[in-house]
Parts: C-alpha cells; sequence; structure tokens
C-alpha cells in the first residue's frame, strides 16, 4: 500500500481544535510512513457538523471541480456522529452510509483492503453534553446503535472497522478534549492513529 490517501469525514476527521499536523488522518500517514508504507498526507474533505448527507455533497463538489484523483491507496471514512446528534433515526443512516461506504471503495477502486472506518466516539460525557443537558446514557446507547450499523455494513464489504469509541470512553481520555469541551484533543487523536496504524499494519 502507498501513494495517495483520502480522508472522509466531519468534525473529528478535520481534528476541530487541533493543528493541522495533529489531525488523526495526518498523524496516521505518518505512522504508516514510519512502518514502511508509503502513504502521502491525506487529501481532507471533512467540516465541523456535516452530517452523511452533507459530506455525500461535498464530494459531489469536488468531483464536479476536478480535485479528486482515483484509484486512492488509502480511504478513510468517519460519519455519522452528526446524524445521530441531531436526532436522525438508523433507518436514515444506514442507507446514508451504506452509499457513502460504496463511494468510498469506489475512490479505492474496489479495493477493500485499501478502506478503513473508524467508529463514532461517545461525545455523551463531555462537559458540552453536560451544559446542553443531553442525557450520557441516552447518547451512549445511541452511538453504540450507530456504530453497530456501520461495522455490520463493514463487515458485509469486508472493510475494517476500527474502534475508538471504546477506548475513548476510558478515565485516561475523559479529560482529553481541546477548549470547547466536546473535540477530543491531540493526544487523544494520537491514540486513535496509532489504533488505526494497528489495524491496517497486521
Amino acid at each position: 500500500m502507498g501513494g495517495a490517501y483520502l480522508a472522509l469525514g466531519d468534525s473529528y476527521t478535520i481534528g476541530e481544535g487541533v493543528a493541522a499536523h495533529e489531525r488523526w488522518p495526518v498523524r496516521l500517514a505518518a505512522l504508516l510512513r514510519d512502518a514502511g508504507k508509503p502513504v502521502a498526507d491525506p487529501h481532507i474533505i471533512a467540516r465541523s457538523g456535516w452530517t452523511t448527507d452533507e459530506l455525500s455533497a461535498a464530494i459531489d463538489a469536488e468531483e464536479a471541480a476536478g480535485t479528486l484523483a482515483p484509484p486512492y491507496a488509502l480511504v478513510s471514512l468517519g460519519i455519522g456522529v452528526n446524524d445521530q446528534y441531531r436526532g436522525r433515526g438508523l433507518e436514515a443512516y444506514a442507507p446514508a452510509f451504506r452509499m457513502l461506504l460504496a463511494r468510498a471503495l469506489a475512490f479505492a477502486g474496489g479495493d477493500a483492503t485499501r478502506v478503513l472506518v473508524a467508529s463514532i466516539p461517545d461525545w455523551g460525557s463531555t462537559p458540552y453534553a453536560r451544559a446542553a443537558g443531553r442525557d450520557a446514557q441516552q447518547v451512549a446507547r445511541e452511538v453504540d446503535a450507530f456504530n453497530a450499523v456501520a461495522e455490520a455494513i463493514c463487515a458485509q464489504a469486508g472493510v475494517r472497522f476500527v474502534d475508538v469509541t471504546t477506548p475513548g470512553r476510558a478515565p485516561a481520555f475523559a479529560d482529553a478534549l481541546v477548549d470547547d469541551g466536546l473535540h477530543p484533543s491531540a493526544i487523544a487523536y494520537a491514540d486513535w492513529a496509532a489504533r488505526i496504524a494497528d489495524a491496517m499494519t497486521k
């Protein structure tokens, strides 16, 4: 595996609140290069607040502008937290995620080994969620349900699904957040990248 890398997602992929070199896709590319896999820094299509349909529209816009150059050696996808946050149900998320995964696979030349999906983090116990009066247990249940759907779809497609949700719930990362009290810090993203790199190199 070597060459161009396309990262698709939302605020977690763009690294809201951290420096560009601290985003997990950028760290992942560096770790893979350290492991002897010549992966370029990612072309990122992601923005804070994006849902599945907004990411899809952004991909459409980049395709129309001619800024994409498939096939990519690596494509990552992490999307769905804003669908959950806005109260959209699994019946809407499942087909939207399936479509985005199909697009990711197409960008990877149909090679499932070149695609990975990162799970949705559990944001329900963050200071932001508490200040907003969100029920942490309800958020956790909904995040788990969204992740279960995405993982099942990935399994059907033969795509790696990497769990960053469970380690993110550990006490060691309870306060590993940026100033907004919601998004992971550079320390947390470094852990994500290490876990994803490990999954990619096995």
